[in-house]
């Protein structure tokens, strides 16, 4: 059994195309909701307008409150020819990583231009296997980035983003401007919500993972263990550190709200404390890894073969998930970032 863990293949699952959402519920709370006890397996179809009938009093629940920012920028080369950009990680003010279309025509040193603001250039600096690095010149601030760029909806939406999609691409409590992806499980929680969810008595906390691009990258090795993850950074402020004691002190549930929470925690998370403050982590969580940090996990449905699947798949059992994937595929459950969610306990 545990050779057949580290098998990519042991990660497939036949998805229908149809179920793969392009747009959000009509409205956030009205997604649905699949509840999972991971010891006893029992599942609960629900809408998630219902969670907090399943949230105790001395829970805290801790979000990724990362802001997307219009990534992806569309270019003309000097030959005429368009080119997109999707920037990746800030490297520092004025140097971002970045992946593009005709990637293996692209030259360092070559100019590029906004095609919605011509007074901004960007100059390809170097070049790998995996994208580039650009400068932007003169150097821009992200009000700048609303002017050049657009949301940048992930690869499996296929469409271009309208109106809406600036609103709902976002979570209700996002701040910290800097992700080039949505921690998507946030996608489904508003301010009414929120409230509903103190009432009872539990904690609502933040911490910040900026969610690269890296997200969306496949596994490529047929042994995962051979897979490098991508980098990221976050903050995991002292205040929600010591929310987190206190909970546990009165009995309540650490519950991640978000794969990109999830893996801030576990990697923080050594002899049973938290560190807070500042870090990148590129942590790869796969079974049979022993998840310590968390209690719970709400998280949307994964891409087959994915690394946030093998995530949840350490969280809940391998076998478990794997057919409570099936399940929710049979009983029509949406997938994706504006897909359903799950709620695993």
């Amino acid at each position: 059994m545990e050779k057949k863990l580290y098998l990519l293949e042991s990660y497939d699952f036949d998805l229908p195309q149809e179920l793969i959402a392009q747009y959000p519920a009509d409205k956030r709370e009205e997604s649905r909701l699949l509840i999972l006890d991971r010891k006893s397996k029992h599942l609960v179809h629900e809408k998630f307008y219902n969670l907090p009938n399943y949230i105790n009093a001395n829970d805290i629940l801790i979000f990724n409150n990362a802001k997307v920012i219009p990534a992806r920028i569309y270019c003309k080369r000097s030959t005429g020819a368009t080119i997109e950009v999707v920037l990746t990680k800030r490297l520092c003010d004025n140097t971002w990583e970045a992946i593009c279309t005709r990637l293996k025509r692209i030259k360092p040193g070559e100019m590029l231009y906004p095609i919605k603001n011509n007074s901004v250039s960007i100059v390809v600096v170097e070049k790998s296997e995996a994208g580039i690095t650009i400068k932007f010149d003169p150097p821009i601030d992200y009000a700048m980035l609303e002017k050049i760029g657009e949301l940048p909806l992930p690869p499996y939406i296929q469409r271009s983003p309208d109106k809406n999609d600036y609103e709902r691409y976002q979570t209700v409590f996002a701040r910290e401007y800097g992700a080039a992806a949505a921690p998507t499980a946030g996608l489904h929680f508003t301010d009414d919500l929120l409230k509903q969810i103190q009432d009872k008595g539990a904690t609502i906390s933040f911490l910040t993972l900026y969610v690269s691009w890296g997200t969306f990258q496949p596994v490529r090795v047929d042994d995962i263990r051979l897979h490098t993850m991508h980098t990221e950074e976050y903050y995991l402020p002292e205040e929600t550190v010591e929310y987190i004691y206190n909970a546990k002190a009165k009995g309540g549930r650490v519950i991640a709200v978000g794969t990109t929470s999830l893996r801030v925690l576990e990697s923080v998370y050594h002899n049973g404390e938290y560190k807070h403050g500042y870090g990148t982590t590129n942590i790869f969580i796969y079974p049979p890894y022993t998840i310590k940090s968390v209690d719970a996990l709400i998280t949307n449905f994964h891409t087959p073969r994915s690394t946030l699947l093998m995530l949840v798949a350490a969280f809940a059992g391998y076998d478990c998930i794997m057919q409570t994937y099936r399940e929710a595929v049979k009983e029509r459950y949406r997938f994706f970032s504006y897909g359903d969610a799950m709620f695993i306990t």
